[in-house]
């Protein structure tokens, strides 16, 4: 599983570090790609595959279904760690994910997000004054 809040930099050839407390659930190859929220999502690959299978299961004939596998898989890539535990973000995805210098790094259960510091400061501020109603509408805390 992963969770907490790391901060990086993007370096000039587009690397960025990867927190070592997520490198190990990674493993040795992962998929990078465009998120949700204009942010990247990072799976390791036994999530991809279960969530590729998932996908292929949609109906191609439903018009969102094409769109959203279009989207989602035609900015998927592969990556590994370098030496120093970075990897590569392809152009196309920073350019996405407006990544241009700082970044947020966040675990999220089965998958790793990167963030602009500035986009995830902003959705943050927003998400944070309704997490109460988000939280009633979808999950039943009942402990």
């Amino acid at each position: 599983m992963f969770m907490g809040e790391y901060h990086h930099n993007v370096d000039d050839k587009g690397r960025v570090i990867i927190p070592s407390r997520f490198r190990d659930g990674l493993g040795s190859a992962f998929v990078i790609t465009r998120g949700m929220d204009e942010c990247l999502f990072i799976y390791p690959m036994d999530e991809w595959e279960r969530l590729e299978s998932k996908l292929k299961s949609l109906p191609f004939t439903k018009k969102d279904a094409r769109a959203f596998t279009r989207f989602f898989f035609s900015g998927a890539a592969e990556c590994e760690l370098d030496k120093q535990g970075r990897i590569s973000i392809p152009s196309t995805l920073r350019h996405y994910a407006k990544l241009q210098k700082e970044t947020v790094i966040i675990g999220v259960s089965t998958r790793v997000e990167i963030w602009s510091k500035d986009h995830w400061d902003t959705y943050f501020e927003e998400s944070q004054e309704s997490f109460a109603d988000i939280a009633e509408n979808i999950v039943d805390f009942d402990f």
